[in-house]
């Protein structure tokens, strides 16, 4: 059997990330063989992983980066606050991010390259960690969003002529007013159905006459859809305007709001 020297396991560490008796176990198993090693050791991790793949990761951080064709975000989900805090953590998601830009547009799913990157990070630091969403949005002009502790993030494309500041107040919008859709008529179904049941129980109870019940429903569903469709909704900047004030000619062609948790 080859001698398991100390600059090995120095190397192995290096390379790996893991412990030194993991590292000199894993060397000593695969003969020397460094290759060897690595892959007992990513063997191990994976079992690892899969004892904790039972924990719920509520925590975790959103980044967004920047591709050829567009911008992508991503959310990459943690158990801790303490683990969504670590460098190694931090510098793994927006590794994800750049790999999300690569893609093509619309959302972006796990690739296996994506996946290998959160892995290699979970052997370094050991916690329950996976990727959650991502998506790419290409756009002549795409404005992008990170609150300071990277747990909201926001994507919005946009066609025609829109200068960086109010680019940048509409994801600041969008991060703060929480559209469901860019208009009234893309706010899903299930969701405008769901309001117009409760508006209607609602109503029933104060005794009044179908005919204005009806009218108090109509009017309950008008300002649901106005509170979530972006166009509609009060500028955040100055709640005199509407969005589509704010936006002039410009058009809103997707747009994307990521929040840790939801």
């Amino acid at each position: 059997m080859a001698e398991i020297t100390a600059s090995m396991v120095k190397a192995l560490r290096e390379a790996s990330g893991q412990g030194m008796m993991a590292c000199k176990k894993a060397l000593t198993e695969a003969g020397g063989d460094m290759d060897g090693a690595m892959d007992i050791l990513r063997k191990k991790g994976l079992a690892k992983a899969e004892r904790k793949a039972g924990r719920e990761a509520k925590e975790g951080l959103i980044a967004v980066a920047d591709g050829k064709d567009g911008a992508a975000m991503v959310e990459v989900l943690c158990e801790t606050d303490f683990c969504a805090r670590n460098n190694e953590f931090k510098a793994m998601v927006q590794q994800v991010a750049q790999l999300a830009a690569q893609c093509p547009g619309g959302a972006v799913e796990g690739t296996g390259k994506i996946t290998e990157t959160v892995q290699a990070c979970f052997n370094k630091i050991g916690e329950n960690m996976r990727y959650g969403r991502g998506i790419k949005i290409s756009a002549p002009s795409v404005g992008r969003y990170v609150h300071h502790n990277s747990k909201v993030g926001v994507l919005v494309g946009v066609e025609g002529e829109i200068d960086r500041e109010t680019l940048d107040g509409l994801c600041m919008h969008i991060a703060f007013a929480d559209p469901m859709a860019i208009r009234s008529d893309d706010v899903p179904a299930e969701e405008v159905e769901r309001e117009r049941r409760l508006a209607a129980e609602q109503a029933a109870e104060t005794g009044k006459p179908p005919q204005v019940v009806e009218k108090i429903v109509a009017g309950k569903v008008r300002k649901f859809l106005a509170d979530n469709s972006l166009l509609d909704q009060p500028y955040v900047r100055d709640e005199s305007k509407k969005v589509s004030e704010v936006l002039g000619a410009a058009k809103v062609t997707a747009f994307a709001r990521f929040a840790i948790g939801q």
